[in-house]
């Protein structure tokens, strides 16, 4: 992706701006999970599968997702199927965070995972003053909603 130079670098390349965003590993459901997020947050969704982009050497990972992304206004999240069932029950310590004041939206968001989730921490008033939750959704993703007081 290229951006429009900046008027005070005429003579360079632009440069993109960096970006963080959750790319998720599944074995087997990323597309379900994808769809299911999808579901969710809204914007776009683009799978490709190992097929389509001509790395299936396995018969049985052809329809599998190699890349698949949910790019919205306010969020882009991507997830593949990649490693077995026994990388993906490992476990992590990295948590999904969606935070702001939009209360309306992220209360939405929590609802929409909650579906079949484990709730580890119900979303409620937290000593911080926000609304805090925490839950690992139905594909084993860990999830934290943070819910900021509105400025006025």
């Amino acid at each position: 992706m290229r951006h429009p130079t900046p008027p005070d670098r005429p003579d360079e390349e632009a440069v993109m701006a960096v970006v963080l965003n959750p790319y998720l590993g599944f074995a087997g459901r990323a597309r379900e999970a994808l769809e299911f997020y999808h579901a969710i947050f809204g914007g776009d969704l683009h799978l490709m599968t190992w097929g389509e982009g001509g790395l299936a050497d396995d018969p049985a990972r052809v329809d599998l997702i190699q890349h698949g992304q949910i790019s919205a206004p306010d969020l882009t999240l991507m997830a593949a199927d990649s490693g077995s069932p026994e990388q993906e029950q490992s476990g992590s310590s990295i948590s999904v965070s969606l935070s702001g004041d939009d209360e309306t939206r992220l209360r939405a968001y929590w609802d929409g995972l909650a579906e079949g989730a484990t709730i580890t921490e119900p979303l409620t008033q937290a000593p911080w003053g926000d609304t805090f939750g925490m839950l690992t959704d139905r594909f084993g993703t860990a999830w934290m909603v943070n819910i900021s007081p509105a400025r006025a």
